[in-house]
Protein backbone atom coordinates (compact mmCIF):
# COMPACT_ATOMS: atom_id res chain seq x y z
CA UNK A 1 0.00 0.00 0.00
CA UNK A 2 1.98 3.43 -1.17
CA UNK A 3 0.29 6.86 -0.35
CA UNK A 4 0.09 9.54 -3.15
CA UNK A 5 -1.66 13.16 -4.12
CA UNK A 6 -3.66 13.71 -7.48
CA UNK A 7 -4.62 16.83 -8.85
CA UNK A 8 -7.63 17.06 -11.15
CA UNK A 9 -8.31 20.61 -12.32
CA UNK A 10 -8.02 22.85 -9.51
CA UNK A 11 -8.62 20.24 -7.11
CA UNK A 12 -5.78 18.30 -5.16
CA UNK A 13 -6.70 14.95 -3.10
CA UNK A 14 -4.23 13.75 -0.91
CA UNK A 15 -3.06 10.91 1.26
CA UNK A 16 -5.33 8.75 -1.30
CA UNK A 17 -4.22 5.59 -1.00
CA UNK A 18 -3.00 2.52 -3.96
CA UNK A 19 -3.47 -1.22 -3.12
CA UNK A 20 -0.67 -2.26 -5.59
CA UNK A 21 -2.10 -5.36 -5.31
CA UNK A 22 -5.12 -4.66 -7.30
CA UNK A 23 -5.01 -4.03 -10.23
CA UNK A 24 -5.13 -0.21 -11.44
CA UNK A 25 -9.15 0.12 -12.43
CA UNK A 26 -9.83 0.33 -8.70
CA UNK A 27 -7.61 2.95 -8.15
CA UNK A 28 -9.35 4.60 -10.94
CA UNK A 29 -12.97 3.82 -9.00
CA UNK A 30 -11.65 5.31 -5.91
CA UNK A 31 -10.79 8.78 -7.98
CA UNK A 32 -13.96 8.02 -9.47
CA UNK A 33 -15.70 8.67 -5.73
CA UNK A 34 -13.65 11.51 -4.89
CA UNK A 35 -14.26 13.61 -8.58
CA UNK A 36 -17.11 11.96 -9.77
CA UNK A 37 -15.17 11.30 -13.21
CA UNK A 38 -16.16 7.79 -14.70
CA UNK A 39 -12.96 5.87 -14.96
CA UNK A 40 -13.21 5.20 -19.19
CA UNK A 41 -12.74 9.40 -18.77
CA UNK A 42 -9.87 9.29 -16.29
CA UNK A 43 -6.54 10.25 -18.16
CA UNK A 44 -3.61 9.73 -15.46
CA UNK A 45 -0.29 10.01 -16.26
CA UNK A 46 2.56 7.60 -15.50
CA UNK A 47 5.70 6.51 -16.38
CA UNK A 48 6.01 5.57 -20.45
CA UNK A 49 2.47 7.29 -20.60
CA UNK A 50 -1.54 6.81 -19.57
CA UNK A 51 -2.55 4.57 -16.88
CA UNK A 52 -3.61 1.16 -18.29
CA UNK A 53 -6.55 -0.34 -16.00
CA UNK A 54 -4.22 -3.89 -16.66
CA UNK A 55 -1.30 -2.36 -15.87
CA UNK A 56 1.19 -3.80 -13.42
CA UNK A 57 2.09 -1.30 -10.36
CA UNK A 58 5.84 -2.51 -10.14
CA UNK A 59 6.66 -1.93 -13.82
CA UNK A 60 5.23 1.91 -13.82
CA UNK A 61 7.55 3.30 -10.87
CA UNK A 62 4.94 4.95 -8.54
CA UNK A 63 6.59 5.82 -5.16
CA UNK A 64 5.20 7.34 -1.99
CA UNK A 65 3.70 10.96 -2.00
CA UNK A 66 4.02 11.38 -5.76
CA UNK A 67 2.38 13.55 -6.91
CA UNK A 68 -0.04 12.39 -9.80
CA UNK A 69 -2.11 14.36 -12.43
CA UNK A 70 -5.47 13.18 -13.74
CA UNK A 71 -7.44 14.57 -16.38
CA UNK A 72 -11.07 14.07 -17.22
CA UNK A 73 -14.96 15.52 -16.88
CA UNK A 74 -17.30 14.09 -14.28
CA UNK A 75 -20.48 13.31 -15.00
CA UNK A 76 -22.57 16.58 -15.65
CA UNK A 77 -24.79 18.06 -13.18
CA UNK A 78 -28.80 17.20 -13.95
CA UNK A 79 -30.15 20.47 -14.61
CA UNK A 80 -33.83 22.11 -14.68
CA UNK A 81 -35.65 20.86 -18.02
CA UNK A 82 -36.36 24.08 -19.91
CA UNK A 83 -39.26 22.54 -21.82
CA UNK A 84 -42.25 21.28 -19.86
CA UNK A 85 -43.57 18.18 -18.14
CA UNK A 86 -42.58 14.70 -20.43
CA UNK A 87 -43.98 11.74 -20.11
CA UNK A 88 -42.11 8.82 -18.98
CA UNK A 89 -42.59 7.01 -21.99
CA UNK A 90 -41.50 9.57 -24.46
CA UNK A 91 -38.26 10.07 -23.01
CA UNK A 92 -34.59 8.37 -24.41
CA UNK A 93 -34.51 4.90 -23.05
CA UNK A 94 -31.10 5.42 -20.51
CA UNK A 95 -33.64 7.76 -18.91
CA UNK A 96 -36.39 5.77 -18.44
CA UNK A 97 -34.58 3.16 -16.80
CA UNK A 98 -32.88 6.26 -14.21
CA UNK A 99 -37.03 6.66 -13.77
CA UNK A 100 -37.85 2.95 -12.94
CA UNK A 101 -37.43 3.26 -9.44
CA UNK A 102 -34.66 0.60 -9.36
CA UNK A 103 -31.26 0.54 -7.55
CA UNK A 104 -27.76 1.37 -8.81
CA UNK A 105 -25.75 -1.09 -10.32
CA UNK A 106 -22.16 -2.16 -9.06
CA UNK A 107 -18.99 -1.69 -10.87
CA UNK A 108 -17.31 -4.83 -11.89
CA UNK A 109 -13.54 -4.94 -9.87
CA UNK A 110 -12.30 -7.23 -11.81
CA UNK A 111 -14.21 -10.85 -11.83
CA UNK A 112 -16.43 -9.95 -9.57
CA UNK A 113 -19.79 -10.37 -10.96
CA UNK A 114 -19.88 -13.62 -8.94
CA UNK A 115 -20.40 -10.89 -5.54
CA UNK A 116 -21.84 -8.09 -7.52
CA UNK A 117 -24.89 -10.64 -8.97
CA UNK A 118 -25.16 -12.15 -5.11
CA UNK A 119 -25.46 -8.67 -3.78
CA UNK A 120 -28.08 -7.36 -5.93
CA UNK A 121 -30.43 -10.75 -5.21
CA UNK A 122 -30.30 -10.56 -1.86
CA UNK A 123 -30.30 -6.37 -1.60
CA UNK A 124 -33.88 -6.78 -3.02
CA UNK A 125 -35.20 -8.39 0.48
CA UNK A 126 -36.57 -5.46 2.41
CA UNK A 127 -36.89 -7.33 5.82
CA UNK A 128 -33.09 -8.27 5.36
CA UNK A 129 -32.01 -4.76 4.76
CA UNK A 130 -34.43 -3.56 7.83
CA UNK A 131 -32.45 -5.93 9.95
CA UNK A 132 -29.03 -4.88 8.71
CA UNK A 133 -29.82 -1.12 9.41
CA UNK A 134 -30.87 -1.76 13.26
CA UNK A 135 -27.19 -3.49 13.48
CA UNK A 136 -24.83 -0.82 14.85
CA UNK A 137 -20.97 -0.64 14.72
CA UNK A 138 -20.68 -1.19 18.19
CA UNK A 139 -23.03 -3.93 18.39
CA UNK A 140 -20.65 -6.84 17.70
CA UNK A 141 -21.14 -9.70 19.90
CA UNK A 142 -18.68 -11.53 21.91
CA UNK A 143 -19.88 -14.42 19.94
CA UNK A 144 -19.07 -13.16 16.14
CA UNK A 145 -15.48 -12.78 15.35
CA UNK A 146 -13.82 -9.04 13.53
CA UNK A 147 -14.17 -9.89 10.37
CA UNK A 148 -17.77 -11.31 10.33
CA UNK A 149 -18.66 -8.20 12.12
CA UNK A 150 -17.03 -5.86 9.49
CA UNK A 151 -18.70 -7.83 6.63
CA UNK A 152 -22.11 -7.46 8.04
CA UNK A 153 -20.79 -3.28 8.36
CA UNK A 154 -19.70 -3.44 4.79
CA UNK A 155 -22.99 -5.43 3.15
CA UNK A 156 -25.59 -2.93 5.39
CA UNK A 157 -23.61 0.20 4.37
CA UNK A 158 -22.97 -0.84 0.56
CA UNK A 159 -26.87 -1.72 0.59
CA UNK A 160 -27.47 2.08 1.83
CA UNK A 161 -25.44 2.88 -1.07
CA UNK A 162 -27.37 0.69 -3.62
CA UNK A 163 -30.47 2.59 -2.66
CA UNK A 164 -29.19 5.99 -2.78
CA UNK A 165 -26.74 6.44 -5.31
CA UNK A 166 -28.40 6.43 -9.14
CA UNK A 167 -24.81 6.19 -10.54
CA UNK A 168 -22.84 2.79 -10.09
CA UNK A 169 -21.45 2.07 -7.23
CA UNK A 170 -17.51 0.86 -6.81
CA UNK A 171 -17.81 -1.96 -3.70
CA UNK A 172 -14.22 -1.70 -3.08
CA UNK A 173 -14.72 -1.90 0.84
CA UNK A 174 -17.34 -4.62 1.04
CA UNK A 175 -14.63 -7.04 -1.85
CA UNK A 176 -11.97 -6.16 0.90
CA UNK A 177 -13.63 -7.11 3.37
CA UNK A 178 -15.10 -10.44 1.53
CA UNK A 179 -11.62 -11.35 0.60
CA UNK A 180 -10.44 -10.92 4.08
CA UNK A 181 -12.98 -13.17 5.76
CA UNK A 182 -13.08 -15.50 2.92
CA UNK A 183 -9.18 -15.96 1.28
CA UNK A 184 -10.34 -17.86 -1.26
CA UNK A 185 -12.40 -14.93 -3.33
CA UNK A 186 -8.64 -12.99 -3.77
CA UNK A 187 -7.45 -16.30 -5.89
CA UNK A 188 -5.05 -14.53 -8.51
CA UNK A 189 -3.70 -15.85 -11.79
CA UNK A 190 -1.67 -13.96 -13.80
CA UNK A 191 -1.74 -11.01 -11.45
CA UNK A 192 -5.53 -10.65 -12.02
CA UNK A 193 -8.24 -11.97 -9.73
CA UNK A 194 -9.83 -15.13 -10.29
CA UNK A 195 -13.62 -15.69 -11.78
CA UNK A 196 -15.41 -17.06 -8.30
CA UNK A 197 -18.69 -19.62 -7.74
CA UNK A 198 -21.73 -17.10 -7.12
CA UNK A 199 -23.42 -19.65 -5.25
CA UNK A 200 -20.47 -20.22 -2.70
CA UNK A 201 -20.16 -16.12 -2.03
CA UNK A 202 -24.36 -16.14 -1.31
CA UNK A 203 -23.73 -19.71 0.96
CA UNK A 204 -20.66 -17.27 3.03
CA UNK A 205 -22.87 -14.22 3.17
CA UNK A 206 -25.62 -15.65 4.31
CA UNK A 207 -23.58 -17.66 7.06
CA UNK A 208 -22.30 -14.92 8.36
CA UNK A 209 -25.05 -12.65 8.10
CA UNK A 210 -26.74 -15.06 10.05
CA UNK A 211 -24.08 -15.43 12.81
CA UNK A 212 -23.89 -11.54 13.48
CA UNK A 213 -28.02 -10.62 13.55
CA UNK A 214 -28.31 -13.80 15.44
CA UNK A 215 -25.94 -12.20 18.10
CA UNK A 216 -26.79 -8.70 17.59
CA UNK A 217 -29.45 -8.94 20.77
CA UNK A 218 -33.01 -8.27 18.98
CA UNK A 219 -35.46 -9.78 21.11
CA UNK A 220 -38.15 -9.04 18.83
CA UNK A 221 -35.93 -11.65 15.74
CA UNK A 222 -33.60 -13.89 17.29
CA UNK A 223 -32.38 -15.53 14.33
CA UNK A 224 -33.70 -13.48 10.98
CA UNK A 225 -31.52 -14.99 8.77
CA UNK A 226 -33.33 -18.34 9.45
CA UNK A 227 -36.43 -16.73 9.56
CA UNK A 228 -35.93 -15.03 5.85
CA UNK A 229 -34.62 -17.81 4.36
CA UNK A 230 -34.24 -21.36 6.64
CA UNK A 231 -36.16 -24.09 4.88
CA UNK A 232 -37.11 -27.08 8.13
CA UNK A 233 -36.43 -30.22 6.60
CA UNK A 234 -37.63 -33.70 8.12
CA UNK A 235 -36.27 -37.03 6.96
CA UNK A 236 -37.28 -40.89 7.21
CA UNK A 237 -33.86 -42.59 6.83
CA UNK A 238 -34.33 -46.18 6.07
CA UNK A 239 -31.93 -49.48 5.24
CA UNK A 240 -34.11 -51.92 3.39
CA UNK A 241 -31.19 -54.33 4.15
CA UNK A 242 -31.76 -54.60 8.41
CA UNK A 243 -34.79 -52.61 8.53
CA UNK A 244 -33.44 -50.13 10.48
CA UNK A 245 -35.41 -46.42 10.11
CA UNK A 246 -34.88 -43.35 12.09
CA UNK A 247 -36.31 -39.57 11.91
CA UNK A 248 -33.98 -36.57 11.17
CA UNK A 249 -34.66 -32.93 10.93
CA UNK A 250 -32.09 -29.96 9.68
CA UNK A 251 -32.35 -26.21 8.63
CA UNK A 252 -30.70 -25.55 5.16
CA UNK A 253 -30.86 -22.15 3.60
CA UNK A 254 -31.69 -23.43 0.00
CA UNK A 255 -33.22 -26.53 -1.89
CA UNK A 256 -31.30 -28.27 -4.98
CA UNK A 257 -32.67 -28.62 -7.93
CA UNK A 258 -31.05 -31.76 -9.12
CA UNK A 259 -30.13 -32.37 -13.01
CA UNK A 260 -30.53 -35.38 -14.65
CA UNK A 261 -31.64 -37.07 -18.13
CA UNK A 262 -34.84 -37.32 -16.48
CA UNK A 263 -35.69 -33.67 -15.10
CA UNK A 264 -37.20 -31.58 -17.56
CA UNK A 265 -39.08 -29.14 -14.70
CA UNK A 266 -37.80 -27.46 -11.42
CA UNK A 267 -40.53 -29.18 -9.45
CA UNK A 268 -38.59 -32.78 -11.03
CA UNK A 269 -35.45 -31.44 -9.74
CA UNK A 270 -36.51 -30.84 -6.24
CA UNK A 271 -38.39 -34.20 -6.31
CA UNK A 272 -34.88 -36.01 -6.85
CA UNK A 273 -33.06 -33.74 -4.64
CA UNK A 274 -35.45 -34.92 -1.42
CA UNK A 275 -33.94 -38.70 -2.11
CA UNK A 276 -30.62 -39.69 -1.55
CA UNK A 277 -28.72 -43.09 -0.73
CA UNK A 278 -26.10 -42.54 1.88
CA UNK A 279 -23.55 -45.38 2.88
CA UNK A 280 -22.91 -45.71 6.80
CA UNK A 281 -22.21 -48.01 9.73
CA UNK A 282 -25.02 -50.11 10.53
CA UNK A 283 -25.32 -51.10 14.45
CA UNK A 284 -27.46 -54.65 13.76
CA UNK A 285 -25.51 -55.56 10.76
CA UNK A 286 -22.18 -54.95 12.40
CA UNK A 287 -20.79 -53.01 9.26
CA UNK A 288 -21.08 -50.61 6.24
CA UNK A 289 -24.90 -50.55 4.32
CA UNK A 290 -26.77 -48.19 2.13
CA UNK A 291 -29.47 -46.12 3.43
CA UNK A 292 -32.27 -44.53 1.78
CA UNK A 293 -32.66 -41.00 3.13
CA UNK A 294 -36.25 -39.51 2.17
CA UNK A 295 -36.82 -35.95 2.87
CA UNK A 296 -39.83 -33.20 3.25
CA UNK A 297 -40.25 -29.65 4.01
CA UNK A 298 -41.46 -29.51 7.84
CA UNK A 299 -41.15 -25.52 8.09
CA UNK A 300 -41.07 -22.77 5.25
CA UNK A 301 -39.21 -19.30 4.55
CA UNK A 302 -40.14 -15.73 3.87
CA UNK A 303 -37.94 -16.08 0.99
CA UNK A 304 -37.01 -19.92 -0.89
CA UNK A 305 -33.68 -20.08 -2.56
CA UNK A 306 -33.08 -22.63 -4.61
CA UNK A 307 -29.64 -23.83 -6.52
CA UNK A 308 -30.16 -25.42 -10.03
CA UNK A 309 -26.83 -28.09 -9.35
CA UNK A 310 -25.42 -27.45 -12.81
CA UNK A 311 -21.70 -27.64 -11.85
CA UNK A 312 -19.36 -30.91 -11.39
CA UNK A 313 -15.97 -31.81 -10.89
CA UNK A 314 -14.60 -33.45 -13.95
CA UNK A 315 -11.46 -35.51 -13.12
CA UNK A 316 -10.32 -35.12 -16.89
CA UNK A 317 -10.32 -31.80 -17.03
CA UNK A 318 -9.51 -31.11 -13.53
CA UNK A 319 -12.41 -28.41 -13.18
CA UNK A 320 -16.21 -28.04 -12.74
CA UNK A 321 -17.88 -28.46 -15.59
CA UNK A 322 -21.28 -27.70 -16.38
CA UNK A 323 -24.80 -29.26 -17.13
CA UNK A 324 -26.60 -27.29 -20.02
CA UNK A 325 -29.64 -28.87 -20.07
CA UNK A 326 -32.78 -26.93 -20.33
CA UNK A 327 -34.90 -26.98 -17.14
CA UNK A 328 -37.73 -25.04 -17.14
CA UNK A 329 -38.63 -22.80 -13.45
CA UNK A 330 -42.27 -20.91 -13.19
CA UNK A 331 -43.13 -17.70 -12.43
CA UNK A 332 -44.99 -18.79 -9.13
CA UNK A 333 -44.17 -21.98 -7.41
CA UNK A 334 -46.52 -24.16 -5.81
CA UNK A 335 -44.25 -26.90 -3.10
CA UNK A 336 -47.47 -28.13 -1.29
CA UNK A 337 -46.85 -31.58 -2.04
CA UNK A 338 -42.98 -31.79 -0.90
CA UNK A 339 -44.33 -30.95 2.87
CA UNK A 340 -44.50 -32.98 5.45
CA UNK A 341 -48.29 -34.22 6.56
CA UNK A 342 -48.29 -32.29 9.62
CA UNK A 343 -47.19 -28.90 7.47
CA UNK A 344 -49.18 -29.77 4.86
CA UNK A 345 -52.39 -29.49 7.57
CA UNK A 346 -50.91 -26.09 8.73
CA UNK A 347 -51.33 -24.83 4.97
CA UNK A 348 -54.94 -25.56 4.67
CA UNK A 349 -56.66 -23.06 5.74
CA UNK A 350 -54.49 -20.66 4.32
CA UNK A 351 -54.51 -22.09 0.82
CA UNK A 352 -58.43 -22.06 1.18
CA UNK A 353 -58.30 -18.36 1.94
CA UNK A 354 -56.32 -17.80 -1.03
CA UNK A 355 -58.40 -19.67 -3.55
CA UNK A 356 -61.43 -18.13 -2.51
CA UNK A 357 -60.11 -14.38 -2.90
CA UNK A 358 -58.73 -14.68 -5.90
CA UNK A 359 -61.78 -16.39 -6.74
CA UNK A 360 -63.96 -13.11 -5.94
CA UNK A 361 -61.74 -11.38 -8.27
CA UNK A 362 -62.69 -13.78 -10.83
CA UNK A 363 -66.33 -13.18 -9.83
CA UNK A 364 -66.93 -16.74 -8.51
CA UNK A 365 -68.28 -17.78 -4.87
CA UNK A 366 -66.96 -19.12 -2.62
CA UNK A 367 -68.03 -22.77 -1.85
CA UNK A 368 -70.59 -23.07 1.10
CA UNK A 369 -68.29 -25.26 3.27
CA UNK A 370 -65.18 -22.99 3.03
CA UNK A 371 -67.62 -19.88 3.85
CA UNK A 372 -69.39 -21.72 6.81
CA UNK A 373 -66.25 -23.21 8.22
CA UNK A 374 -64.28 -21.10 11.00
CA UNK A 375 -61.65 -21.31 9.14
CA UNK A 376 -62.75 -18.52 6.92
CA UNK A 377 -62.35 -16.23 10.16
CA UNK A 378 -59.46 -15.25 8.48
CA UNK A 379 -60.39 -12.47 6.29
CA UNK A 380 -58.02 -10.90 3.49
CA UNK A 381 -58.45 -7.37 2.85
CA UNK A 382 -56.00 -8.08 -0.79
CA UNK A 383 -53.90 -11.35 -1.45
CA UNK A 384 -50.28 -10.56 -0.55
CA UNK A 385 -47.87 -11.34 -4.43
CA UNK A 386 -50.70 -11.95 -6.12
CA UNK A 387 -50.93 -10.40 -9.98
CA UNK A 388 -52.96 -7.39 -10.54
CA UNK A 389 -53.59 -8.14 -14.30
CA UNK A 390 -50.78 -6.05 -14.56
CA UNK A 391 -47.99 -7.92 -14.51
CA UNK A 392 -47.38 -5.99 -11.29
CA UNK A 393 -47.48 -7.06 -7.31
CA UNK A 394 -48.74 -6.46 -4.15
CA UNK A 395 -46.09 -5.40 -1.40
CA UNK A 396 -46.52 -7.79 1.39
CA UNK A 397 -46.26 -6.58 4.89
CA UNK A 398 -42.70 -8.01 6.46
CA UNK A 399 -43.32 -10.53 9.04
CA UNK A 400 -47.49 -10.60 8.96
CA UNK A 401 -49.44 -13.52 7.31
CA UNK A 402 -49.67 -17.34 7.46
CA UNK A 403 -47.92 -19.13 4.58
CA UNK A 404 -49.60 -20.85 1.82
CA UNK A 405 -46.98 -23.07 -0.02
CA UNK A 406 -46.92 -20.95 -2.68
CA UNK A 407 -44.60 -18.81 -3.72
CA UNK A 408 -43.73 -15.81 -6.49
CA UNK A 409 -40.29 -15.37 -8.12
CA UNK A 410 -38.26 -12.25 -7.38
CA UNK A 411 -34.69 -13.18 -8.43
CA UNK A 412 -32.84 -15.19 -11.14
CA UNK A 413 -29.05 -15.17 -10.80
CA UNK A 414 -28.01 -16.42 -14.08
CA UNK A 415 -24.62 -17.46 -15.05
CA UNK A 416 -23.01 -17.47 -18.95
CA UNK A 417 -20.46 -20.12 -19.81
CA UNK A 418 -18.90 -23.61 -19.44
CA UNK A 419 -17.87 -23.27 -15.89
CA UNK A 420 -18.58 -22.58 -12.62
CA UNK A 421 -14.88 -20.36 -12.43
CA UNK A 422 -14.99 -18.62 -15.59
CA UNK A 423 -17.89 -17.03 -17.21
CA UNK A 424 -20.35 -14.10 -16.41
CA UNK A 425 -22.84 -13.81 -13.95
CA UNK A 426 -25.50 -11.86 -13.82
CA UNK A 427 -28.89 -10.48 -11.78
CA UNK A 428 -32.61 -10.73 -12.86
CA UNK A 429 -34.55 -8.46 -9.78
CA UNK A 430 -38.43 -7.73 -9.52
CA UNK A 431 -38.66 -4.25 -8.01
CA UNK A 432 -41.72 -3.20 -6.09
CA UNK A 433 -43.69 -1.92 -8.92
CA UNK A 434 -43.53 -5.34 -10.66
CA UNK A 435 -40.99 -4.67 -12.96
CA UNK A 436 -37.84 -6.71 -13.72
CA UNK A 437 -34.15 -5.30 -14.31
CA UNK A 438 -31.58 -7.27 -15.17
CA UNK A 439 -28.25 -6.16 -13.22
CA UNK A 440 -25.47 -6.90 -15.48
CA UNK A 441 -22.63 -5.34 -12.72
CA UNK A 442 -23.06 -1.33 -13.26
CA UNK A 443 -25.91 -1.44 -16.52
CA UNK A 444 -29.10 -2.14 -15.15
CA UNK A 445 -31.25 -2.97 -18.20
CA UNK A 446 -35.28 -3.24 -18.27
CA UNK A 447 -36.52 -6.72 -19.14
CA UNK A 448 -39.94 -8.07 -19.98
CA UNK A 449 -41.01 -10.90 -17.05
CA UNK A 450 -42.07 -13.20 -19.92
CA UNK A 451 -38.61 -13.17 -20.79
CA UNK A 452 -37.38 -13.95 -17.18
CA UNK A 453 -38.66 -17.88 -17.50
CA UNK A 454 -36.38 -17.99 -20.73
CA UNK A 455 -33.51 -18.14 -19.08
CA UNK A 456 -33.87 -22.22 -18.54
CA UNK A 457 -30.73 -23.29 -20.20
CA UNK A 458 -29.98 -25.68 -22.97
CA UNK A 459 -27.32 -23.63 -24.59
CA UNK A 460 -24.27 -21.07 -24.13
CA UNK A 461 -26.89 -18.36 -23.16
CA UNK A 462 -27.62 -16.92 -19.50
CA UNK A 463 -29.00 -19.60 -17.75
CA UNK A 464 -30.61 -20.04 -14.30
CA UNK A 465 -28.02 -20.84 -11.33
CA UNK A 466 -30.26 -19.60 -8.40
CA UNK A 467 -33.90 -18.84 -8.19
CA UNK A 468 -35.29 -16.94 -4.89
CA UNK A 469 -39.21 -17.20 -4.60
CA UNK A 470 -41.19 -14.56 -2.11
CA UNK A 471 -43.98 -16.18 -0.06
CA UNK A 472 -47.96 -15.44 -1.11
CA UNK A 473 -49.16 -15.39 2.30
CA UNK A 474 -52.67 -14.35 3.64
CA UNK A 475 -53.47 -12.15 6.55
CA UNK A 476 -53.82 -14.19 10.21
Amino acid sequence: MITVSVKWQKEMFKAVEIDTTQPPYVFKCQLYDLTGVPPERQKIMVKGGLLKDDAEWSTLGVKEGQKLMMMGTADEIVKAPEKGPVFVEDLPEEEQAINLGHSAGLFNLGNTCYMNSTVQCLHSVPELKSALIKYSHSGRSNDVDQTSHMLTIATRDLFGELDKSVKAVAPMQFWMVLRKKYPQFGQLHNNTFMQQDAEECWTQLLYTLSQSLRSSGSSESPDTVKALFGVELVSRVHCVESGEESSETESVYSLKCHISHEVNHLHEGLKHALKSELEKNSPSLGRSAIYLKESRINGLPRYLTIQFVRFFWKRESNQKAKILRKVDYPLQLDIFDLCSDDLRKRLEAPRRTLRDEEGKKLGLKSNEKSSGSKDNDIKMSDVEGSSNGSGEASNPTPDEGAMTGIYDLVAVLTHKGRSADSGHYVAWVKQESGKWIEYDDDNPIPQREEDITKLSGGGDWHMAYICMYKARTVPM
